[in-house]
């Protein structure tokens, strides 16, 4: 099971170019994730649709997408060809990681033309004459967003997407060129680990480790948002300590020594879809000069790591796992373990 995700500015092209696409590739539909908005726009109460500027913000959209393709895909098989902007790299960890983790590949293109096309195309869009004030709200909405896809594109997405530049192209040739990057192999499927789906709570193992300074080295998962601490899920009959050891020398390639000291165990609460569990987090120890400069990641599961302080840390870690390693840092200190249940101490 395969998506093709054409991914490009507001305006670039990718829903006429998927139309053009699935003619091309045997046994495809399309999925268009702005049903899914069009959707929430008349489920979701007023007061929470009023909380975000656009329904990519909203957990729920990002779940449901993922959930949709994996039925449609169970249901029909093939290919599922996707037309959405995506211009925020932790909603893509997010929305691709979760397919990974449903055995689901994904070829990421993105439609490249040249900005002074874009906007010619943006300026000649048909509005929806089922909304008031349409051609302005639509072209000042697409306009308002060439920024942030430059933001992106300096930043990761053509690091991350196979570019096709669109700007002497209809959307039929369009829908070749794709058709054949495809098929050839070039635009390859995006390097995720396929992580399975927990189907119960699950004991997870992190390790903390230190520079010279006392930061503390964290990582960026490609298959979910936000940074992270090196570790990963404890796997049946396995210690949990010498679980953060092991996934300490796959992620990182350091090998400790001696086994780590655990400085919290925090509980977990299931919040949908997620199961919940414990989460321990281990003392690795400071990292000498040499073993920090060596530090290396394998391409599929991490894209980055860097050492960070505590009130960095604060601003790239998600507030549950910030809440972790703030009371990880006491306990290390005192030397003592702490207990906490979703992220607060207990006793």
């Amino acid at each position: 099971m395969t998506v093709v995700w054409i991914n490009g500015a507001f305006g670039a092209g990718k829903t006429t170019t998927a139309r053009e696409l699935v003619e091309l590739i045997p046994n495809s539909t399309l999925f268009d994730p702005e049903l899914i908005g069009a959707a929430l726009s008349r489920l979701l109460p007023p007061k929470r649709l009023a909380e975000v500027d656009d329904h990519q913000d909203l957990p729920i959209w990002r779940r449901l997408v993922i959930d949709t393709a994996a039925a449609l895909l169970a249901e029909l098989g093939g290919t599922l060809v996707v037309p959405m902007t995506l211009l925020r790299q932790e909603y893509r960890d997010e929305i691709f990681g979760g397919l990974a983790a449903r055995r689901i590949s994904v070829r990421h293109l993105l439609l490249a033309p040249a900005e002074t096309i874009l906007r010619q195309r943006i300026a000649g869009r048909d509005p929806s004459p089922a909304v008031p004030d349409a051609e302005t709200r639509q072209r000042q909405w697409a306009y308002d967003h060439i920024e942030p896809y430059r933001a992106a594109l300096a930043s990761w997405l053509t690091a991350d997407a196979y570019p096709v530049d669109t700007s002497g192209l209809t959307p039929y040739q369009s829908a070749v060129r794709i058709t054949e990057a495809v098929g050839s192999g070039a635009a390859r499927p995006c390097e995720i680990v396929q992580t399975p789906e927990p189907t119960g709570e699950t004991l997870a193992a992190g390790v903390l480790l230190f520079d010279a300074e006392d930061r503390v080295l964290l990582v960026d998962p490609t298959y979910k948002p936000g940074w992270e601490f090196p570790g990963g899920v404890v796997e049946r009959g396995e210690a949990p300590a010498r679980a953060g050891m092991r996934e300490v020398a796959e992620e990182v390639g350091i090998r400790l020594r001696e086994v780590p000291r655990l400085l919290v165990v925090d509980w977990e609460r299931p919040a949908p879809p997620g199961h919940g569990g414990l989460r321990l987090l281990f003392d690795g120890g400071r990292l000498t000069p040499d073993q920090a400069a060596h530090v290396l990641l394998p391409g599929p599961e991490l894209r980055a790591w860097r050492f960070a302080t505590e009130r960095e840390a604060a601003g790239m870690l998600p507030p549950v796992r910030y809440e972790r390693l703030r009371w990880a840092l006491v306990a290390r200190e005192r030397g003592a373990a702490v207990y906490l249940e979703a992220g607060v101490p207990v006793g």
